[in-house]
Protein backbone atom coordinates (compact mmCIF):
# COMPACT_ATOMS: atom_id res chain seq x y z
CA UNK A 1 0.00 0.00 0.00
CA UNK A 2 1.57 3.47 -1.12
CA UNK A 3 1.70 5.80 1.66
CA UNK A 4 0.85 9.73 1.30
CA UNK A 5 3.44 12.27 0.52
CA UNK A 6 1.90 15.27 -0.02
CA UNK A 7 0.23 17.38 -2.25
CA UNK A 8 1.38 20.39 -4.50
CA UNK A 9 -0.63 23.05 -6.11
CA UNK A 10 -0.14 25.02 -9.36
CA UNK A 11 -1.99 28.01 -10.61
CA UNK A 12 -0.93 28.76 -13.86
CA UNK A 13 2.98 28.72 -13.64
CA UNK A 14 2.74 29.47 -9.77
CA UNK A 15 3.46 27.19 -7.08
CA UNK A 16 0.89 27.85 -4.50
CA UNK A 17 2.36 27.58 -0.74
CA UNK A 18 1.66 24.64 1.25
CA UNK A 19 -1.61 24.72 3.08
CA UNK A 20 -2.18 22.40 6.31
CA UNK A 21 -1.54 18.42 5.54
CA UNK A 22 -0.80 19.38 1.89
CA UNK A 23 3.14 19.19 2.74
CA UNK A 24 4.16 15.12 4.51
CA UNK A 25 6.44 12.71 3.60
CA UNK A 26 6.83 9.48 3.78
CA UNK A 27 10.26 6.91 4.77
CA UNK A 28 8.01 3.90 3.50
CA UNK A 29 9.72 2.42 0.25
CA UNK A 30 6.07 3.34 -1.36
CA UNK A 31 4.83 6.06 -1.51
CA UNK A 32 2.79 9.15 -3.88
CA UNK A 33 2.57 13.09 -4.57
CA UNK A 34 -0.20 14.48 -5.65
CA UNK A 35 0.67 17.56 -8.50
CA UNK A 36 -2.73 19.35 -9.13
CA UNK A 37 -3.06 21.70 -11.54
CA UNK A 38 -5.15 24.86 -11.87
CA UNK A 39 -5.81 27.80 -14.64
CA UNK A 40 -3.87 24.96 -17.45
CA UNK A 41 -5.02 27.33 -19.99
CA UNK A 42 -3.02 29.80 -18.17
CA UNK A 43 -0.11 27.23 -17.90
CA UNK A 44 -0.29 26.67 -21.55
CA UNK A 45 0.38 30.60 -22.96
CA UNK A 46 2.74 31.47 -20.02
CA UNK A 47 5.13 28.21 -20.39
CA UNK A 48 6.44 27.54 -24.22
CA UNK A 49 7.82 24.72 -25.09
CA UNK A 50 10.73 23.57 -23.16
CA UNK A 51 9.94 25.12 -20.19
CA UNK A 52 8.22 23.33 -16.88
CA UNK A 53 6.14 23.79 -13.98
CA UNK A 54 6.98 22.03 -10.98
CA UNK A 55 5.96 20.26 -7.57
CA UNK A 56 7.24 21.19 -4.23
CA UNK A 57 10.01 18.43 -3.37
CA UNK A 58 8.22 15.67 -1.24
CA UNK A 59 10.63 12.64 0.52
CA UNK A 60 9.66 8.71 -0.47
CA UNK A 61 12.13 6.28 0.90
CA UNK A 62 14.62 8.72 2.95
CA UNK A 63 15.23 10.15 -0.67
CA UNK A 64 13.89 13.61 -2.42
CA UNK A 65 11.45 13.78 -5.11
CA UNK A 66 10.15 16.40 -7.74
CA UNK A 67 6.89 16.15 -10.45
CA UNK A 68 8.35 18.41 -13.44
CA UNK A 69 5.24 18.90 -16.11
CA UNK A 70 5.70 20.68 -19.39
CA UNK A 71 2.75 22.10 -20.74
CA UNK A 72 3.82 22.76 -24.47
CA UNK A 73 6.50 19.77 -24.68
CA UNK A 74 9.75 19.22 -23.48
CA UNK A 75 11.24 19.88 -26.42
CA UNK A 76 10.19 21.02 -30.52
CA UNK A 77 9.22 17.28 -30.97
CA UNK A 78 6.73 16.96 -28.93
CA UNK A 79 5.42 20.81 -28.72
CA UNK A 80 1.81 18.68 -29.53
CA UNK A 81 1.89 17.12 -26.20
CA UNK A 82 1.86 17.24 -22.63
CA UNK A 83 5.89 15.96 -21.14
CA UNK A 84 5.51 14.66 -17.64
CA UNK A 85 8.81 13.63 -15.30
CA UNK A 86 9.86 12.67 -12.02
CA UNK A 87 13.15 14.09 -10.97
CA UNK A 88 15.78 12.97 -7.88
CA UNK A 89 16.86 15.82 -6.15
CA UNK A 90 18.94 14.40 -2.92
CA UNK A 91 22.62 12.91 -3.70
CA UNK A 92 22.05 10.50 -0.66
CA UNK A 93 25.46 8.84 -0.34
CA UNK A 94 26.10 9.69 -4.12
CA UNK A 95 24.38 7.09 -5.32
CA UNK A 96 21.96 6.04 -8.19
CA UNK A 97 19.05 4.76 -6.76
CA UNK A 98 16.87 2.41 -8.48
CA UNK A 99 13.23 2.28 -8.59
CA UNK A 100 9.72 1.56 -10.02
CA UNK A 101 7.40 4.73 -10.79
CA UNK A 102 4.07 5.52 -12.40
CA UNK A 103 2.84 8.66 -13.64
CA UNK A 104 -1.24 8.52 -14.09
CA UNK A 105 -4.18 10.63 -13.87
CA UNK A 106 -5.71 10.60 -10.27
CA UNK A 107 -8.35 8.54 -11.35
CA UNK A 108 -6.62 6.02 -13.16
CA UNK A 109 -6.37 3.77 -10.45
CA UNK A 110 -5.26 0.54 -12.38
CA UNK A 111 -1.71 2.61 -12.77
CA UNK A 112 -1.40 3.33 -9.07
CA UNK A 113 -2.07 -0.57 -7.63
CA UNK A 114 1.37 -1.96 -6.38
CA UNK A 115 0.87 -4.94 -8.76
CA UNK A 116 1.12 -2.91 -11.88
CA UNK A 117 3.94 -0.29 -10.31
CA UNK A 118 5.89 -4.25 -9.54
CA UNK A 119 5.49 -4.70 -13.55
CA UNK A 120 7.40 -1.34 -14.77
CA UNK A 121 11.00 -1.46 -15.68
CA UNK A 122 13.45 -0.61 -12.73
CA UNK A 123 15.14 2.44 -13.45
CA UNK A 124 18.28 4.14 -12.32
CA UNK A 125 17.40 7.44 -10.76
CA UNK A 126 21.66 9.52 -10.40
CA UNK A 127 21.17 12.59 -8.36
CA UNK A 128 19.39 15.28 -10.42
CA UNK A 129 18.39 12.29 -12.60
CA UNK A 130 14.79 11.96 -14.43
CA UNK A 131 12.55 9.30 -16.28
CA UNK A 132 9.02 9.75 -17.38
CA UNK A 133 7.11 9.92 -20.84
CA UNK A 134 8.35 12.63 -23.51
CA UNK A 135 4.36 12.17 -24.44
CA UNK A 136 2.63 11.85 -21.74
CA UNK A 137 -0.84 13.24 -23.22
CA UNK A 138 -1.39 14.98 -26.29
CA UNK A 139 -2.83 18.49 -25.68
CA UNK A 140 -5.90 18.46 -27.66
CA UNK A 141 -6.33 15.12 -26.22
CA UNK A 142 -6.53 16.04 -22.57
CA UNK A 143 -8.22 19.23 -22.61
CA UNK A 144 -11.30 17.17 -24.39
CA UNK A 145 -10.88 14.05 -21.68
CA UNK A 146 -12.61 13.55 -18.61
CA UNK A 147 -9.35 13.88 -16.48
CA UNK A 148 -9.70 17.98 -17.32
CA UNK A 149 -12.11 20.02 -14.77
CA UNK A 150 -12.76 22.79 -14.74
CA UNK A 151 -9.39 24.03 -16.62
CA UNK A 152 -7.37 21.85 -14.55
CA UNK A 153 -6.21 18.18 -13.52
CA UNK A 154 -4.31 16.13 -11.16
CA UNK A 155 -1.48 13.76 -11.92
CA UNK A 156 -0.65 11.54 -9.90
CA UNK A 157 3.47 10.04 -9.12
CA UNK A 158 3.69 6.43 -7.53
CA UNK A 159 7.05 5.32 -6.72
CA UNK A 160 8.59 2.53 -5.28
CA UNK A 161 11.98 2.42 -4.33
CA UNK A 162 13.94 -1.24 -5.17
CA UNK A 163 15.79 -3.28 -2.57
CA UNK A 164 19.09 -0.91 -1.82
CA UNK A 165 22.09 -2.44 0.72
CA UNK A 166 21.14 -3.89 3.70
CA UNK A 167 23.73 -1.69 4.93
CA UNK A 168 23.68 1.73 4.17
CA UNK A 169 27.34 2.21 5.25
CA UNK A 170 28.16 0.94 1.99
CA UNK A 171 30.31 -1.88 3.65
CA UNK A 172 27.43 -4.99 2.33
CA UNK A 173 28.82 -6.81 -0.51
CA UNK A 174 26.51 -5.67 -3.91
CA UNK A 175 24.86 -7.72 -5.85
CA UNK A 176 25.41 -8.18 -9.44
CA UNK A 177 23.13 -11.24 -10.47
CA UNK A 178 21.79 -9.84 -13.48
CA UNK A 179 25.16 -8.11 -14.48
CA UNK A 180 26.84 -11.62 -14.43
CA UNK A 181 23.97 -12.89 -16.28
CA UNK A 182 24.32 -10.01 -18.82
CA UNK A 183 28.38 -10.64 -19.50
CA UNK A 184 27.34 -14.92 -19.65
CA UNK A 185 25.14 -13.38 -22.41
CA UNK A 186 27.94 -11.29 -24.36
CA UNK A 187 30.59 -13.62 -23.57
CA UNK A 188 28.83 -16.84 -25.02
CA UNK A 189 30.52 -18.95 -22.85
CA UNK A 190 29.57 -22.65 -22.22
CA UNK A 191 26.47 -21.26 -24.68
CA UNK A 192 24.95 -24.43 -26.18
CA UNK A 193 22.70 -23.26 -29.04
CA UNK A 194 22.62 -20.86 -32.02
CA UNK A 195 19.62 -19.03 -33.47
CA UNK A 196 19.92 -16.93 -36.90
CA UNK A 197 17.25 -14.05 -36.54
CA UNK A 198 17.38 -12.45 -40.40
CA UNK A 199 20.55 -12.87 -41.66
CA UNK A 200 22.39 -12.65 -38.00
CA UNK A 201 23.48 -15.36 -35.82
CA UNK A 202 23.04 -15.38 -31.29
CA UNK A 203 24.61 -17.40 -28.93
CA UNK A 204 22.50 -19.01 -25.63
CA UNK A 205 22.49 -20.83 -23.36
CA UNK A 206 19.43 -23.84 -23.34
CA UNK A 207 18.62 -23.65 -19.62
CA UNK A 208 18.51 -20.37 -19.51
CA UNK A 209 16.37 -20.16 -21.86
CA UNK A 210 14.48 -22.51 -21.20
CA UNK A 211 13.70 -21.38 -16.88
CA UNK A 212 12.79 -18.26 -18.47
CA UNK A 213 10.03 -19.21 -21.21
CA UNK A 214 7.53 -22.40 -21.19
CA UNK A 215 7.61 -21.96 -24.79
CA UNK A 216 11.79 -22.29 -24.98
CA UNK A 217 11.60 -25.04 -23.01
CA UNK A 218 9.24 -27.22 -24.91
CA UNK A 219 11.41 -26.02 -28.27
CA UNK A 220 14.33 -27.18 -26.61
CA UNK A 221 13.50 -29.96 -23.83
CA UNK A 222 10.10 -31.11 -24.66
CA UNK A 223 8.31 -32.93 -27.47
CA UNK A 224 9.24 -30.13 -29.76
CA UNK A 225 12.60 -30.41 -30.09
CA UNK A 226 12.96 -33.27 -32.89
CA UNK A 227 13.14 -30.08 -35.06
CA UNK A 228 15.71 -28.48 -32.94
CA UNK A 229 18.18 -30.87 -33.26
CA UNK A 230 20.36 -28.82 -35.95
CA UNK A 231 23.27 -26.54 -35.95
CA UNK A 232 21.57 -23.59 -36.40
CA UNK A 233 17.65 -22.81 -34.97
CA UNK A 234 16.02 -20.07 -37.95
CA UNK A 235 13.49 -17.63 -36.51
CA UNK A 236 10.88 -16.24 -39.23
CA UNK A 237 9.01 -13.67 -38.81
CA UNK A 238 11.48 -11.46 -36.72
CA UNK A 239 13.54 -8.67 -36.53
CA UNK A 240 17.72 -9.28 -35.47
CA UNK A 241 17.27 -6.22 -32.86
CA UNK A 242 13.95 -7.60 -31.71
CA UNK A 243 15.36 -10.78 -31.01
CA UNK A 244 18.56 -9.45 -29.40
CA UNK A 245 16.59 -7.75 -26.84
CA UNK A 246 14.28 -10.35 -25.91
CA UNK A 247 17.58 -12.33 -24.95
CA UNK A 248 18.82 -9.65 -23.15
CA UNK A 249 15.49 -9.12 -21.15
CA UNK A 250 15.52 -12.95 -20.91
CA UNK A 251 18.84 -12.88 -19.37
CA UNK A 252 18.41 -9.32 -17.36
CA UNK A 253 14.96 -9.35 -16.83
CA UNK A 254 15.66 -5.62 -17.40
CA UNK A 255 13.46 -3.37 -20.23
CA UNK A 256 16.09 -3.07 -22.87
CA UNK A 257 16.81 0.17 -24.61
CA UNK A 258 16.61 0.06 -28.33
CA UNK A 259 19.61 0.36 -30.39
CA UNK A 260 20.89 3.36 -31.64
CA UNK A 261 20.29 3.34 -35.29
CA UNK A 262 21.85 6.47 -37.49
CA UNK A 263 19.13 8.90 -38.48
CA UNK A 264 20.00 11.36 -41.33
CA UNK A 265 22.37 14.24 -40.69
CA UNK A 266 20.75 16.48 -42.97
CA UNK A 267 16.83 15.94 -41.23
CA UNK A 268 15.62 18.96 -38.89
CA UNK A 269 14.88 18.36 -34.94
CA UNK A 270 11.34 18.14 -35.65
CA UNK A 271 11.83 15.24 -38.29
CA UNK A 272 14.74 13.45 -36.35
CA UNK A 273 12.38 13.69 -33.12
CA UNK A 274 9.30 11.73 -35.44
CA UNK A 275 11.07 9.57 -37.44
CA UNK A 276 13.53 8.14 -34.33
CA UNK A 277 9.94 8.05 -32.23
CA UNK A 278 8.32 5.79 -35.18
CA UNK A 279 11.70 3.47 -35.21
CA UNK A 280 11.11 3.10 -31.72
CA UNK A 281 7.49 2.22 -32.02
CA UNK A 282 7.81 -0.29 -34.56
CA UNK A 283 10.53 -1.82 -32.48
CA UNK A 284 8.45 -1.63 -29.60
CA UNK A 285 5.77 -3.63 -31.53
CA UNK A 286 8.08 -6.01 -32.83
CA UNK A 287 9.18 -6.70 -28.97
CA UNK A 288 5.52 -7.29 -27.65
CA UNK A 289 4.42 -9.62 -30.68
CA UNK A 290 8.14 -11.38 -29.28
CA UNK A 291 7.16 -11.72 -25.51
CA UNK A 292 3.78 -13.21 -26.49
CA UNK A 293 5.11 -15.20 -29.16
CA UNK A 294 7.38 -16.77 -26.44
CA UNK A 295 5.39 -16.33 -23.39
CA UNK A 296 7.06 -13.98 -21.51
CA UNK A 297 4.04 -12.61 -19.52
CA UNK A 298 6.32 -9.13 -17.55
CA UNK A 299 7.99 -8.04 -21.21
CA UNK A 300 4.34 -8.22 -22.56
CA UNK A 301 3.08 -6.48 -19.56
CA UNK A 302 5.68 -4.16 -19.95
CA UNK A 303 5.47 -3.52 -23.72
CA UNK A 304 1.57 -2.82 -23.25
CA UNK A 305 2.11 -0.24 -20.73
CA UNK A 306 4.51 1.91 -22.79
CA UNK A 307 2.63 0.99 -26.03
CA UNK A 308 -0.57 2.10 -24.07
CA UNK A 309 1.05 5.47 -23.31
CA UNK A 310 2.31 6.17 -27.05
CA UNK A 311 -1.01 5.79 -28.47
CA UNK A 312 -1.09 8.95 -31.19
CA UNK A 313 -3.78 9.82 -33.95
CA UNK A 314 -1.52 8.38 -36.59
CA UNK A 315 -0.97 5.19 -34.79
CA UNK A 316 -3.86 3.92 -32.76
CA UNK A 317 -5.56 1.98 -35.48
CA UNK A 318 -2.64 -0.15 -36.23
CA UNK A 319 -2.08 -0.53 -31.99
CA UNK A 320 -5.29 -1.94 -32.11
CA UNK A 321 -5.26 -4.11 -34.68
CA UNK A 322 -1.79 -5.45 -33.05
CA UNK A 323 -3.75 -5.44 -29.68
CA UNK A 324 -6.55 -7.44 -31.42
CA UNK A 325 -4.50 -9.85 -32.56
CA UNK A 326 -2.37 -10.84 -29.48
CA UNK A 327 -5.92 -10.96 -27.30
CA UNK A 328 -4.65 -7.75 -25.38
CA UNK A 329 -7.96 -6.78 -23.93
CA UNK A 330 -6.04 -3.77 -21.92
CA UNK A 331 -4.23 -2.45 -25.11
CA UNK A 332 -7.31 -2.59 -27.12
CA UNK A 333 -9.08 -0.49 -24.11
CA UNK A 334 -6.33 2.45 -23.97
CA UNK A 335 -6.76 2.91 -27.67
CA UNK A 336 -10.66 2.80 -27.33
CA UNK A 337 -10.09 5.38 -24.54
CA UNK A 338 -7.55 7.75 -26.72
CA UNK A 339 -10.21 7.44 -29.88
CA UNK A 340 -13.22 8.19 -27.53
CA UNK A 341 -11.38 11.63 -26.44
CA UNK A 342 -10.68 12.88 -30.24
CA UNK A 343 -12.40 15.78 -31.68
CA UNK A 344 -14.10 15.20 -35.06
CA UNK A 345 -10.90 16.62 -37.13
CA UNK A 346 -8.84 14.37 -35.18
CA UNK A 347 -10.96 11.39 -36.05
CA UNK A 348 -11.07 12.09 -39.46
CA UNK A 349 -6.98 11.85 -39.54
CA UNK A 350 -7.69 8.80 -37.44
CA UNK A 351 -9.66 7.52 -40.58
CA UNK A 352 -7.24 8.30 -43.06
CA UNK A 353 -4.30 6.53 -42.13
CA UNK A 354 -3.24 3.22 -43.54
CA UNK A 355 -3.89 1.24 -40.19
CA UNK A 356 -7.62 2.44 -40.14
CA UNK A 357 -8.50 0.37 -44.13
CA UNK A 358 -6.27 -2.56 -42.61
CA UNK A 359 -8.91 -2.73 -39.91
CA UNK A 360 -11.99 -1.99 -41.77
CA UNK A 361 -11.15 -4.65 -43.82
CA UNK A 362 -9.56 -7.33 -41.10
CA UNK A 363 -10.89 -6.73 -38.40
CA UNK A 364 -14.77 -4.70 -39.07
CA UNK A 365 -16.14 -6.58 -35.48
CA UNK A 366 -13.41 -4.12 -33.91
CA UNK A 367 -14.62 -1.48 -36.01
CA UNK A 368 -18.62 -1.67 -34.88
CA UNK A 369 -16.94 -1.88 -30.96
CA UNK A 370 -15.56 1.93 -32.25
CA UNK A 371 -18.81 2.93 -33.11
CA UNK A 372 -20.63 2.11 -30.06
CA UNK A 373 -18.27 3.85 -27.71
CA UNK A 374 -18.58 7.10 -29.99
CA UNK A 375 -21.94 6.69 -29.85
CA UNK A 376 -21.97 6.29 -25.82
CA UNK A 377 -19.86 9.01 -25.79
CA UNK A 378 -22.23 11.20 -27.62
CA UNK A 379 -25.02 10.53 -25.80
CA UNK A 380 -23.20 11.14 -22.39
CA UNK A 381 -22.43 14.50 -23.75
CA UNK A 382 -25.96 15.28 -24.74
CA UNK A 383 -27.11 14.50 -21.04
CA UNK A 384 -25.12 16.88 -19.23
Amino acid sequence: MSSFAGVSVVDGVDLCPPCAGSACETSADCGYHLLVVQDYSRAKEKAPTGESIISRPFRVGCHTWQIELFPNGDNPSCADFVSLYVCRLDDYLNNAVDAKFSLSFVDQAEKQKPVYILGTETCSFPHGGSRGHRKFMRKDALERSENMQRDGFTVRCDIMICCEEDDASGTGPPRYICQHFSTLLESKVGADVTFEVSGETFAAHRCVLAARSTVFMAQLFGPMKEGTTSSVIRIEDMEAKVFRALLRFIYTDSFPEMEKECVREEAQDVEQGQEEDEMHLQWLRGLFTAADRYDLQHLKFICEKRLSEDIGVSSVASTLVLAEQHDCSGLKMACFKFIQAQSSSCLKRVMSTNGWGHLMTTYPSILNEVIAKLALKKRKKHST
